[in-house]
């Protein structure tokens, strides 16, 4: 009897099992390669970003700069980006990381910057009576209240390079889009669906873990329960 999961490659099927069998091992390196360019991304987003809103909130005259700058950014279409990248890293994953970083930025500093303005006075001016000086408060105050925006903004600087990784193929750094990117160039219609469907399952999945990630931080934001931060129920107690 003719094999009927092969023929579906014959056929060129959209929904294929046997491709899914055959090409385990290259759905799953160019996944793992998609989702380490998205953490790298983030990441390294996240750690420019932090700085980068600290000194706009510091000094106003800055504020503007820096906004400007990453929304600018943010308007460059992503082939330009990573043209524009290519001749000082070349055809390496620095480019799309670089690229992915940048576009990262005005997502992640607005909303650092957001979380920290929501920051209640009277909890700022409760901490300092406690004898809690500047890094004290940053780290043991403001950002504990101000993580509920913070992560929000992770989510969808998350969500955004999940799905601009796979723009990476123009380069050969694009993780599933590479996959995506050489299925629509040989009209191999299982290779594009299966690599599509896996990119959107990754964005809800990180989305989901990420949404955990900040219940778990924040358990005074949720349903029910009342009061804030550690030092801040103390406070109440005192």
């Amino acid at each position: 009897m003719p094999d009927r999961g092969a023929n579906c490659l014959v056929r060129n099927d959209w929904f294929c099992g046997e491709y899914v069998r055959t090409r385990g091992q290259e759905l799953t390196d160019a996944t793992v390669q998609h989702i380490g360019i998205t953490v790298a991304s983030v990441a390294i987003g996240l750690l420019i970003a932090f700085p980068l809103a600290l000194l706009a909130r510091r000094w106003r005259a800055a504020a503007g700069p820096v906004l400007g700058l990453t929304t600018v950014l943010y308007t460059v279409p992503s082939l330009a980006m990573f043209s524009l990248l290519v001749p000082v890293f070349g055809l390496s994953a620095s480019v799309v990381v670089t690229g992915l970083v940048l576009y990262s930025l005005t997502i992640l500093v607005r909303n650092i910057l957001a979380g920290l303005a929501a920051v209640p006075e009277e909890a700022r001016e409760a901490a300092r009576g406690m004898g809690y000086g500047p890094l004290r408060l940053l780290f043991g105050v403001e950002l504990p209240l101000a993580l509920p925006a913070v992560m929000a903004g992770v989510r969808i600087a998350t969500v955004s390079t999940v799905s601009l990784t796979t723009v990476g193929a123009l380069v050969g750094y694009g993780g599933l889009g590479n996959l995506i990117y050489e299925g629509l160039h040989s009209v191999f219609k299982a290779q594009v669906l299966t690599a599509s469907v896996l990119c959107v399952l990754l964005a809800v999945v990180a989305d989901l873990a990420l949404l955990l990630v900040q219940r778990l931080l924040t358990p005074w934001t949720r349903g029910g329960r009342r009061g804030g931060p550690r030092w801040a129920r103390r406070k109440a107690v005192a």
